[in-house]
């Protein structure tokens, strides 16, 4: 099918890529001519393990390219794509200025049947919008509106794209749904489930699932912060809770709080939502509360392990980005936990594999480093923010050696307590009360 995807930012170019691996022909449009030009000259504009390869592969053979001519590409296509920002305002609720304007140049370029299907994540009734301005604004086509959400993970959205845990279709007619069918046949094959259903319920399901998955990080950050009270370890909980079928062990890591382009704005949005039809959504306004808390709580960890004075002290950061394998810093846990101690006065030296020039348009005075032993010397503590897979076997004798003090503040619970005590090191992580919390000053 041919099909027109809008929008070049993570959502859009994963999909454009994806649904020409499927077979379908797609152009990738984006009003930013240096970002099609970019991707033109075979450059990706964000990181994203494997994306390049996919979209490499199907330039090359013809399905995929890219344009800055809109409306070339709605008068070509059966079916079009918004894959347009939501960013949200600030009293929570999502922005759909861009696709409100994306539905207008649709509606003024439709030379036929359309196919409109929004995967940007939109509040309900984002759906009936479209099909308003469609009515109002176009020259009489029928234009069809569809719901598709997204449920990428960054770090792992080709696979998510290409092997789904399900495809959602919301959508009022036959016609549309055997459409949707049609661009998504391969997967058929994989027999991934089909949840068909109407636009306001499709909608709905992408708010509810971030809306839970945040719930389950907030819940276990908070037993993480009992289990430090009364001596638990919070991962021997996680494991006994994760092992109960109807709950499941995802999402019941504990850390510094959720972060990305999705949970935070969703959750938001979602509570949001509810406020604005009456009804307020108590769980969700208290997952966002404790996200924001546990963050600050990371700080006053750090600040405790330095005996309660950070002011002059040099702290290394490891990981910068909300989670591997990304360099999405949006609402990253190492943005409030950086910008705490350097208002208590510390100096703050970071690492991160891949995120390091875009949090230099959020942070100032800070030293960047090549990497993790980079990072360690000189210093009174070292926090690991960020998981990594190069965070996870380090050298410890050469990063005991590079810093003035070795501790070790680990957000993410990577390493054993006991370990690191033997080798010398003071240690203090989330939730896990045989920690070794007590360090000296240099």
């Amino acid at each position: 099918m041919d099909i027109a995807v809008i929008g070049t930012g993570y959502v859009g170019l994963v999909t454009g890529a994806g649904l020409a691996d499927f077979g379908n022909d797609v152009i990738c449009c984006d009003i930013d001519p240096k970002k099609i030009d970019a991707l033109n000259n075979g450059q990706i504009p964000i990181y994203e393990p494997g994306l390049d390869k996919i979209v490499s592969r199907n330039v090359d053979e013809g399905r995929l390219r890219f344009t800055t001519d809109l409306g070339d590409a709605i008068s070509r296509s059966r079916a079009i794509f918004i894959a347009v920002g939501t960013p949200p305002k600030p009293d929570g609720s999502a922005n759909l200025t861009y696709v409100e304007n994306v539905a207008r140049t649709i509606a003024a370029h439709m030379n036929g049947p359309k196919l409109v299907i929004t995967k940007s994540t939109v509040p309900i009734g984002t759906g009936r919008m479209i099909e308003q301005i469609l009515e109002e604004s176009g020259n009489g086509q029928k234009g069809s509106v569809v719901s598709n959400p997204e449920f990428l993970r960054e770090g792992s959205a080709i696979e998510d794209f290409l092997k789904p845990d399900r495809v959602v279709i919301g959508a009022s007619d036959e016609e549309s749904i055997e459409l949707m069918k049609e661009i998504y046949a391969p997967l058929h094959s994989l027999e991934i489930p089909f949840v068909v259903t109407n636009v306001e319920s499709a909608e709905l399901i992408k708010y509810a699932a971030n809306g839970f998955l945040a719930t389950k990080i907030s819940f276990i950050n908070e037993v993480a912060q009992i289990c430090e009270r009364v001596g638990g370890n919070v991962q021997d909980v996680a494991l006994g809770m994760g092992l109960d079928t109807r709950i499941g062990p995802k999402f019941l890591q504990s850390g510094p709080g959720f972060g990305g382009s999705c949970f935070p704005k969703d959750s938001s949005a979602m509570a949001t939502i509810a406020r604005a039809h009456g009804y307020p959504f108590q769980i969700m306004e208290a997952v966002l509360r404790v996200n924001d808390d546990i963050k600050q709580r990371m700080v006053t960890k750090i600040v405790d392990a330095l005996n309660g004075d950070v002011k002059g002290k040099t702290i290394g950061i490891l990981g910068l980005a909300f989670k591997p394998d990304t360099d999405d810093m949006r609402d990253s846990p190492a943005i409030p936990v950086i910008k705490g101690l350097q208002a208590l006065g510390a100096r703050i030296q970071a690492y991160d594999p891949q995120s390091m020039e875009n949090s230099r348009a959020i942070f100032e005075n800070i030293d960047y480093c090549d990497d993790a032993y980079g990072t360690a010397e000189g210093a009174d503590a070292i926090v690991l923010a960020t998981e990594w897979n190069a965070f996870r076997a380090l050298n410890f004798e050469r990063i005991k050696k590079a810093m003035k003090v070795p501790n070790l503040i680990d957000l993410r619970n990577v390493y054993d307590p006991q370990r690191m005590k033997a080798l010398g090191f003071y240690y203090s992580s989330v939730g896990r009360a045989e920690d070794v919390r007590k360090a000296v000053s240099a």
